[in-house]
């Protein structure tokens, strides 16, 4: 058991990790969306799509970073008491709290897995906006990212699990 844990943690947490790095250049996508709105909006008719892409970009860029997050213990923590409690003690908190996301991320990727078959069921669901682009794609990119940090919460569980045995992975997140 301990081997297919370990094999799982390293299989998720590489995959994420990769994903993580390339998705951290997303900031400067949306740099260059953004900044086209503005020379656009000063020199020429605004664009009708900048805003919108912007968003979209952003969305990409947060819901595909927060797997290399949690990996990376970036997240935030309250550490008022955590900090100064036992490796084990703080195990055992990690593996009951990740519990709770884990059942979060689960209703939350049925229902986004719901809505991005609604917007393939009608014919391609579009924005209201005056651009009108297909939503298909960010949905599909949101049940992907949420899909990945349930993969990364239950790499974290494994991870607590094998902390709480002795068997440290190495990594403290």
């Amino acid at each position: 058991m301990t081997r297919l844990l370990r094999g799982y943690v390293r299989a998720v947490d590489r995959c994420n990790y990769w994903i993580g790095r390339v998705v951290m250049y997303g900031i400067f996508v949306m740099m260059g969306i953004l900044l086209w709105s503005s020379i656009s909006k000063t020199f020429f008719l605004p664009s009708l799509w900048t805003l919108e892409m912007a968003q979209f970009a952003m969305v990409a860029y947060y819901i595909l970073g927060g797997p290399y997050a949690i990996q990376m213990g970036s997240n935030v923590r309250m550490d008022l008491l955590y900090g100064e409690w036992s490796e084990r003690r703080k195990a055992w908190t990690d593996a009951f709290t990740v519990l709770f996301l884990i059942f979060y991320l689960a209703v939350l990727l049925r229902g986004g897995w719901d809505s991005l078959m609604y917007s393939f069921q009608y014919g391609g669901e579009r924005s209201p906006t005056a651009w009108r682009p297909y939503l298909w794609p960010i949905k599909s990119i949101m049940v992907l990212g949420i899909f990945l940090m349930l993969l990364q919460a239950i790499s974290e569980l494994c991870k607590d699990i094998l902390r709480l045995r002795g068997e440290d992975m190495g990594v403290k997140t």
